[in-house]
């Protein structure tokens, strides 16, 4: 993975605020594979998608990934780490077409790609959607059928087999609470978890440009130049004036 510094973090950063929810990790996701193209982006799997994000997370704060959420049952605040190293450990690709048989249903598909999850994102019916993009053919018995078509039971299957054939694209972990010791079932969405920690450092490091450019009259381009090393002093060079 190639970084392109503090300036090209800080585009990223500026194009991110520009968007929400799919878009915004989709911004994300560029800088993760600079030069790739968009079209190349979104016909990756989703799994491949977060494990270049848990990459970028690593390069960019180290391995331990520190997470705060509220328990399910009594509110209690959880706080844990992950090793975003583990998770940025890039999936096997599951062989395609996958299948499914159940109760004389018969289904072929693939996993959903980024590019799916976009436009479920915005449908008026995201799981139908995701459906009849990603299944290939369908049959009840000898006659062929859509995938609107499927009972309940037959789309659970799908989901479970592709949650199989990709598991990096929705990790869940279930996080036991020291209050009450009852369980909090968690869906890890690193994109979030990633623009959180982002945009802190482009604000931390904003307001140090600020002040540098106030006490030295240096341009944005010229502080940022600077290696964080050299930063760091000079800020303290401002607090003992």
């Amino acid at each position: 993975m190639t970084l392109h510094g503090s300036a090209g973090l800080l585009a990223t950063w500026e194009d991110g605020l520009a968007h929400t929810g799919p878009a915004r990790t989709l911004a994300l996701h560029r800088a993760a594979r600079p030069g790739t193209t968009t079209d190349d982006l979104l016909r990756l799997a989703v799994g491949e998608r977060e494990t270049d994000l848990y990459a970028l997370r690593r390069a960019l704060f180290g391995d331990r990934m520190p997470v705060l959420a509220d328990c399910a049952h009594c509110g209690e605040i959880l706080e844990f780490d992950l090793d975003a190293a583990a998770l940025a450990r890039r999936p096997e690709p599951a062989a395609e077409p996958l299948r499914v048989a159940e109760g004389g249903w018969e289904v072929e598909f693939r996993p959903p790609t980024v590019a799916d999850l976009m436009a479920a994102a915005e449908s008026a019916d995201p799981r139908g959607e995701l459906l009849a993009r990603c299944v290939l053919a369908a049959r009840h018995g000898t006659r062929a059928v859509t995938a609107a078509d499927l009972p309940e039971p037959v789309r659970r299957r799908l989901a479970e087999a592709a949650e199989r054939a990709d598991p990096a694209g929705d990790i869940t972990l279930r996080a036991p609470c020291p209050g009450c010791g009852r369980a909090t079932t968690l869906r890890l969405d690193i994109a979030t978890h990633l623009w959180a920690e982002l945009d802190f450092w482009a604000r931390d490091l904003l307001a140090d440009v600020h002040v540098l450019a106030g006490s030295y009259g240096w341009t944005e381009p010229e502080i940022l130049a600077l290696s964080p090393v050299r930063r760091r002093y000079y800020l303290e060079l401002c607090a003992d004036a």
